[in-house]
């Protein structure tokens, strides 16, 4: 059975001075999920937002927040994510290498769905062995950390992988996403796209959504 797409807008992306609006305006476009990028200087050399912002995400969200931590030591942090407010909570596999059946453990203990990410530079075999314990696994398609970055197509080849290997879960694509890049995506595999400037700084959010969808078909 294939899997549903889904549109998740970074709201990096978004006028945070306006952050309740950004939120509606983004769900009465059609999204399904929230994706909040948490950076915190030192694993991603940039800083975005902490636990504070994403539970005032929550209170005015109706759909899921996809949270997606590029940070330090990110079993440390888990539980604060997840009461914060997350549904879906993805941390970095190269964050977490040297521990990672342990990371995996904290984040199941959450309740939360769990995924994992990887940048471009580093592959997907160190997870294969516990594809049966993650949820979503999130393939960076461009270099963690800023938004606007131009799409990376060498990336496809790990979602090929994954599937291959008979991964059944999400795989969740980030960075460059458009209605230009959406399509090559799909097609080998993926289900999620976050797009971040080509929707928040769209001259019309429903239309830009409704040409990622019909583009992923």
């Amino acid at each position: 059975m294939a899997l549903p797409h889904r549109i998740a807008p970074s709201i990096l992306a978004c006028d945070f001075a306006q952050l309740k609006n950004e939120l509606k305006r983004a769900e009465d476009a059609g999204s399904d999920w929230h994706h909040v990028d948490v950076m915190d200087g030192h694993f991603v050399p940039n800083l975005s937002i902490g636990p504070p912002v994403v539970e005032c995400v929550k209170r005015y969200s109706t759909i899921p927040l996809d949270v997606h931590l590029m940070i330090e030591n990110p079993g440390d942090w888990a539980q604060r994510y997840a009461d914060a407010g997350a549904d879906v909570l993805s941390f970095h596999f190269e964050a977490a290498q040297d521990n990672f059946a342990q990371t995996l453990d904290q984040y199941h203990a959450t309740g939360c769905k769990v995924g994992v990410a990887v940048n471009p530079p580093c592959g997907v075999e160190g997870m294969r062995d516990y594809l049966n314990r993650i949820d979503m696994v999130l393939i960076m398609s461009v270099h963690a950390g800023f938004g606007g970055q131009s799409f990376m197509p060498e990336v496809l080849d790990k979602v090929r992988q994954l599937r291959a290997w008979g991964y059944q879960g999400d795989i969740q694509m980030d960075g460059g996403i458009t209605d230009q890049t959406v399509h090559a995506c799909a097609e080998v595999g993926a289900n999620v796209f976050v797009a971040g400037t080509y929707l928040y700084r769209a001259d019309d959010f429903p239309t830009a959504i409704n040409a990622l969808r019909k583009a992923a078909q």
